[in-house]
């Protein structure tokens, strides 16, 4: 069994329901496709997490499915900035307290605002990081933006 993470403790003190999946990761090969084909689901069930900044806003999160890309000025405009641009790899550990490849969009280190392709809503299980690289969770895709606070938006292309 999993060791639990703050993202599989929050889903706890809620009370929805999820499960843990573990897999072998490298280094080099950390793309939504390879996680997918290791769990055993779709890629377009795999949501990833990206860490953002706005012109205006500052820091904003995103997540999406994993075949999609994300629409940069939809995110703008959804969360009300004229721009939006990925924060560099070397400060998602400070400001997330996840590494890349391993960001979830529960329990990040402090709460911004998060911005969930709209899709999700349609989807069970969604595969998410469990905070951790090597260990996902599948989750019922409302369950999940109600557990984020997702703020649901067609942001990807």
């Amino acid at each position: 069994m999993a060791a639990k993470t703050n993202a599989s403790r929050i889903l706890d003190k809620l009370g929805v329901s999820y499960t843990l999946h573990e897999y072998e990761w490298e280094e080099d090969d950390l793309a939504v496709s390879t996680v997918a084909q290791k769990v055993g689901l779709p890629v377009e069930q795999l949501y990833k997490t990206l860490v953002l900044r706005g012109d205006k806003t500052g820091v904003i999160m995103a997540c999406i499915p994993g075949d999609k890309e994300l629409d940069l000025k939809a995110l703008a405009s959804a969360s009300g900035n004229k721009k939006a641009e990925m924060v560099p790899v070397k400060e998602i550990m400070t400001l997330t307290g996840y590494i890349r490849g391993g960001v979830s969009p529960l329990g990040v280190k402090k709460k911004y605002p998060l911005y969930m392709d709209s899709s999700v809503i349609e989807r069970d299980p969604v595969s998410i990081s469990a905070g951790r690289r090597g260990l996902q969770i599948f989750v019922k895709g409302t369950d999940l933006a109600n557990a984020c606070e997702g703020i649901l938006s067609e942001i990807t292309q």
